[in-house]
């Protein structure tokens, strides 16, 4: 089942920033999305996760199938990278973490408390939860940052696998993984005049 974003518009802080936005991804599919900083993309990335309200338009086919994977790599400090793993395997339902252990060159550090690992090994570890979610849909924002170039390479690996397994992944990313992906530029659906504040009700989510 595809995903299908109709004419979506979000807000940041109660402010439009992003007018409507349309993309689809079909399974084995990947798109990267593009934009200056700034400009919107994780509000939307946030938005499609179901993370915040829309203002308008919307979202199809992400109910329970999307893992998203932000700028806090969501790790608890006193948990060692097994238990960390463990423990998003249970709340997503499965079991076995040695898979994502290995993918992104962890097996070394599984008794390393989460805590005392360098950056670029909590973004590593962060990310190899995408692979205990069993989500087919991986939305993912500059999920790069922190890691040196064998890392992103791992990363890239991961992403190439998920998708021949038929998986879908919605990125924003300025680094070239090399996947086979469309682009989306999201900077002419930008909100460019001043818009009247709205309500506060979605300042909770940022």
């Amino acid at each position: 089942m595809e995903l299908n974003v109709s004419d979506l518009s979000v807000a940041r802080g109660g402010v439009p920033v992003l007018a409507g936005v349309s993309l689809s991804l079909s399974p084995g599919q990947a798109l990267v999305l593009r934009g200056p900083n700034g400009s919107g993309k994780t509000t939307l990335l946030r938005t499609i996760a179901g993370l915040q309200p829309a203002l308008a338009g919307h979202v199809t086919g992400a109910e329970d199938r999307i893992a998203y994977a932000g700028h806090a790599d969501g790790l608890k400090a006193m948990l060692t990278v097994t238990e960390n793993l463990i423990f998003w395997a249970a709340v997503f339902g499965t079991r076995d973490v040695a898979q994502a252990m290995a993918a992104f060159a962890l097996t070394p550090l599984a008794d390393r408390l989460a805590g005392t690992l360098s950056a670029g090994q909590k973004r590593r570890l962060g990310l190899a939860r995408l692979l205990v979610t069993g989500r087919e849909i991986w939305v993912l924002d500059e999920p790069t940052v922190s890691l040196d170039a064998d890392a992103v390479a791992l990363f890239a690996g991961a992403v190439h696998a998920h998708l021949a397994a038929g998986g879908m992944a919605l990125i924003a990313t300025h680094i070239d993984l090399g996947l086979e992906a469309a682009v989306l530029d999201v900077s002419p659906f930008r909100v460019t005049h001043e818009a009247t504040r709205l309500g506060a009700s979605d300042e909770a989510f940022l």
